[in-house]
């Protein structure tokens, strides 16, 4: 007796992409907490560090640009892996990928769902910043809000990604000091780049977070968009889709 064997889904299709953004949209509807973290820990943070350097506003303008993308990169890897990791734990990945559902449909349709967060996460902190807590920016706020949300797709694209590792949500947690902490740490925000050891300057350079802190300071400093700014933006924006690329290749229906 033959078997029929299913035929292959395509890589991508738009309609299933917006299918499974909407429903991880209304998921996220139902969880307030979620919501806040993506939201409003960005914006406080900021708040507290002007507030914490009420006495030097030139300290906050030099490290509050920087901050104002690494805030969005890190609570939406947080929320990303985690919530990836519960649809896979729960049993909803594998039941979604038995449909006629690719993983790049996925990978894509949480893309786009978190995306969504992530342009009004990045325009709220972004407005705070400039517009209530006086960031002095010399170029545009435009630019601002165009790295941090790139900055915030990077987080999601990466959280994404190391979810496939982990078998719980507190392994994924874990996955932080590893994939975020080193990049904090090198991307500029202490020191210069240049003033580190030759070694960990080279680790610097292919760092993605180096770039993102590199395109705050652009703006920070020119007032109108610079070759390096330009650069910054392409290799932050180029390593979210590689990353998201390597998400897709990667996924698994169950954790083991």
């Amino acid at each position: 007796m033959s078997t029929t064997t299913p035929a292959p889904t395509r890589a991508l299709d738009a309609s299933r992409t917006t299918a499974t953004a909407a429903r991880v949209l209304r998921q996220l509807r139902h969880d307030p907490r979620t919501i806040a973290l993506m939201l409003l820990v960005p914006c406080v943070m900021l708040f507290l560090l002007r507030y914490v350097f009420d006495g030097s506003a030139r300290t906050f303008d030099t490290i509050g640009a920087s901050l104002l993308g690494i805030f969005p990169l890190i609570t939406m890897f947080l929320v990303t892996s985690i919530a990836t990791l519960r649809e896979r734990t729960s049993g909803t990945l594998e039941r979604l990928l038995a449909m006629p559902l690719g993983k790049g449909d996925l990978i894509a349709g949480y893309a786009l769902a978190f995306g969504a967060l992530a342009i009004v996460q990045s325009a709220l902190a972004t407005g705070l910043a400039v517009w209530f807590l006086d960031l002095d920016v010399t170029g545009s706020p435009w630019l601002l809000l165009l790295i941090a949300l790139l900055d915030a797709l990077l987080g999601t694209a990466l959280g994404l990604f190391v979810s496939a590792f982990a078998a719980s949500e507190f392994q994924a947690v874990q996955f932080m000091p590893a994939v975020i902490f080193p990049q904090l740490l090198l991307c500029g925000l202490f020191t210069a780049r240049e003033n580190m050891h030759p070694a960990l300057e080279a680790v610097s350079d292919v760092l993605p977070m180096s770039y993102a802190v590199d395109g705050m300071n652009e703006v920070l400093k020119h007032p109108e968009t610079t070759t390096a700014f330009v650069r910054d933006t392409a290799v932050v924006a180029g390593c979210a889709l590689l990353v998201l690329g390597l998400g897709a290749a990667t996924l698994k229906r169950r954790t083991a």
